[in-house]
């Protein structure tokens, strides 16, 4: 069994010992740290959290005790019931909320589950807030309430449709030449709550021809739920066979999203921000950001439009503060995160879907019949290749780091970042070394303009690493 305790929340596998897995022992305790957390801390007058789930079997299990414990901390719970992370976000700002519980474990397994905690914007808490979090858990520093101020618990099943109505009201989204297009769109959902909130969005903007695959909210999912090629064999298959001019892929929370062409091929997930982002950044020039291990692609066309490019540390938080501070207009991360401001400032695969058809449809209208594979070529075309190094538990890995930094930092025509690990960036590759915080291993990403070439790199840097080892 599994439990993986972080600023970002707790995640685990269901079962096993108090302390060893995913159990309601373990829930009451962290779901009363953060209620505490945001009792002592939140500016809103508002006693409402907000919870809501993904389409897990131990979903209903994990709300059952998160709904309990808020009640007996005292706050009153809104269950929003199955939705979507973005979802989840918004309602928290719609309903003035204190703050929000999504109950998933994103692309993990089916036997994980997770709580994921925003603040009163419908935001992850940052670094400070998470470790305060933890260390209230640890010390069971919270009162739970008397039996003449429990919380109240009411449901409202509404917040899907208030979603699609924000997505449709954004400028950008162009329902009508979505409309006029007749696109012909399939989507693999996992499983989860795609399955129910999608097919609601597809029909307000205009598509008639929907196919849906693995879209029964059971949370027995088909396949490995990460939005990754080497998972989505069916959805290709079905493209394969032609009629359909885009799918739609999303993890079981719906904050990550992939696209597949019409010839059954894998837009590539690095390419679903970049895309949108050019979409955005024609009409409404400005700055964009991405994490440090996200594709040189989103600078590169950010650059054309003369604005400016920024990174950021890894985790959705980050990426959100980086772009609060430099204004930008579009951001997220390359695994298929779409953050933009003009929604709210979450990752959210609903508004990626409807910028891309928007946008679809605006460059058919130059011209006729452009498909999604063409759309692709636009864009500069870079390949990431991921690599590990895994390391003895008392390896001194910061050490490591900073000689690799050293050994870069005055190279002629290189820069070095190390905001997030270590980056450095070549005219023509970079490679982003970034130690994890659950595991004695170093995860390396590289990225080129070939994938022999971002392999080479990342193993030239790998090298070095296991040579001061």
């Amino acid at each position: 069994m599994s439990l993986i305790k972080s600023i970002s929340g707790i995640r685990g596998t269901i079962g096993g010992k108090a302390g060893e897995g995913f159990n309601p022992l373990d829930i009451v305790k962290f779901t009363s740290a953060y209620a505490t957390l945001i009792r002592r801390t939140t500016p809103a007058a508002s006693n409402k959290i907000v919870v809501g789930r993904d389409a897990r079997i131990s979903g209903e299990m994990v709300k059952n005790v998160v709904c309990g414990t808020l009640m007996g901390m005292g706050f009153d719970v809104v269950n929003i019931g199955l939705a979507s992370t973005p979802t989840t976000e918004v309602a928290v700002t719609m309903e003035g909320a204190c703050g929000g519980i999504i109950i998933t474990a994103s692309h993990n397994p089916r036997h994980w589950n997770a709580l994921k905690l925003l603040n009163q914007d419908g935001e992850f808490l940052n670094a400070a807030e998470g470790n305060e979090v933890l260390r209230i858990a640890e010390a069971e520093d919270f009162d739970y309430a008397d039996v003449d101020h429990l919380g109240k618990y009411t449901e409202d099943n509404t917040y899907d449709q208030k979603h699609i109505d924000l997505v449709l009201n954004l400028d950008l989204v162009d329902v009508p030449a979505i409309k006029a297009a007749n696109f012909k769109v399939a989507f693999d959902s996992i499983n989860s709550v795609g399955g129910i909130i999608l097919p609601k969005l597809l029909k307000a903007l205009g598509v008639q021809d929907v196919t849906p695959l693995y879209a029964e909210p059971t949370g027995d999912f088909q396949h490995n739920p990460e939005p990754l090629e080497k998972n989505l064999g069916d959805i290709m298959s079905l493209m394969q066979k032609g009629g359909k001019d885009v799918a739609f892929v999303v993890d079981p929370d719906v904050d990550r999203l992939a696209f597949i062409c019409e010839d059954g091929t894998m837009y590539g997930e690095e390419y679903t921000l970049v895309t949108v982002a050019d979409y955005i950044l024609r009409h409404t020039p400005g700055n964009t950001v991405s994490n440090l291990s996200s594709t040189r692609a989103l600078r590169d066309v950010t650059q054309r439009y003369g604005k400016a490019y920024n990174a950021a540390a890894v985790g959705e938080v980050n990426v959100v503060t980086k772009m609060k501070d430099t204004n930008a207009v579009i951001g997220g991360e390359g695994n298929g995160g779409v953050i933009y401001p003009a929604a709210h400032y979450g990752r959210d695969a609903l508004v990626g879907i409807a910028l891309l058809l928007s946008h679809l449809a605006h460059e058919r209208q130059q011209q006729p019949g452009l498909t999604l594979s063409q759309l692709r070529t636009r864009y500069p075309d870079y390949q990431i290749a991921k690599n590990r190094i895994d390391l003895d538990p008392a390896t001194d890995v910061d050490a490591i780091l900073q000689q690799v930094k050293t050994m870069y930092q005055n190279e002629p025509d290189t820069q070095v970042n190390d905001i997030d690990g270590v980056k450095i960036d070549f005219p023509d590759k970079w490679v982003h070394l970034r130690k994890s915080n659950t595991e004695p291993i170093i995860r390396v990403y590289s990225e080129a303009s070939t994938m022999q070439a971002a392999d080479e790199i990342g193993k030239k840097i790998m090298d070095i690493v296991y040579a001061m080892k």
